[in-house]
């Protein structure tokens, strides 16, 4: 399958690739082909855009006074610490120099004291922190949540719009069958992605109860061919492939006994409405 000439499955593969619900193999695929291809690389770049814009589009929130009571307590106690410091060190300049075993005893008595209180500041430290980061945790966690169901929400509105393409008729051949008088009876329309031929009514005539109607194509070498028989709806579908209309430069529907006539024998009854077959992109 060519990616370049279906622009809906590469709008489709992009927004997937963006969300990330393109995986595995699929996702590795995707990926070589936009190496190779601007048009594949772009469209996958604009998705990506896009959804990076949804994390913009969050509510800012406020620090709670819990958030705001812990910065206080941290900066409280960064002061004490401070002032705790100072002040030993002031006592340890007021004090004369003791010889002996007994300041070396006084000396590590402090410090060890010292220790201890900072062992025990960076255990609230270290909680206030904990605490404050598990409160930010939880608050980009809400935020995720709420693009991954935005990003859903989108991926299932490229899914619909997706679906909407793929039934919408892509209509490559027209023709206006008239009589002969030049007087439009029969419009006629061929989807190759449906493989049908669209035959509405748009003059007045009805053909009788024992009667059909049979469209007939005439190419350029060799002789009639039928493509269906009519019913008496005013618009008619039957099954064609572009073998049966491609190269084909006109239409005729004739007037035969009812059901048809076999289409290696031509028409039998009078040809009613006759037209171009042209090619088209509407």
């Amino acid at each position: 399958m060519n990616l370049t000439r279906n622009p809906a499955l590469i709008e489709q593969l992009a927004a997937s690739y963006a969300l990330g619900t393109l995986r595995g193999g699929a996702r590795r695929r995707f990926e070589g082909v936009a190496r190779g291809n601007a048009a594949v690389r772009a469209a996958a770049l604009i998705w990506q855009g896009r959804l990076a814009s949804v994390a913009e589009l969050q509510p800012e929130a406020a620090p709670s006074a819990a958030v705001w009571k812990r910065i206080e307590n941290l900066v409280a106690a960064d002061k004490q610490v401070k002032a705790m410091q100072a002040a030993r060190a002031s006592r340890t300049a007021d004090m004369p120099v003791k010889p002996g075993w007994l300041a070396s005893l006084n000396v590590w008595r402090g410090m060890a004291g010292a220790g201890a209180m900072a062992a025990v500041l960076m255990g609230v430290v270290g909680l206030t922190v904990n605490n404050s980061l598990n409160e930010r945790g939880n608050a980009i966690s809400a935020s995720l949540n709420a693009a991954n169901m935005q990003a859903l929400k989108l991926d299932s509105e490229v899914q619909l719009l997706t679906a909407k393409l793929q039934a919408t008729p892509e209509i490559q051949y027209v023709a206006v069958l008239s009589d002969d008088k030049a007087a439009a009876s029969m419009l006629v329309t061929f989807d190759p992605k449906s493989k049908k031929l669209t035959l509405k009514r748009v003059g007045g005539y009805q053909e009788q109860a024992d009667k059909s109607m049979q469209l007939w194509a005439l190419p350029q070498t060799g002789g009639p061919r039928s493509l269906g028989v009519l019913g008496r709806d005013a618009i008619i579908k039957l099954t064609a492939v572009d073998n049966d209309v491609k190269a084909v430069p006109t239409l005729a529907i004739s007037l035969e006994p009812k059901g048809g006539v076999p289409s290696s024998g031509g028409p039998t009854g009078p040809v009613l409405f006759k037209g171009a077959l042209i090619e088209t992109t509407l």
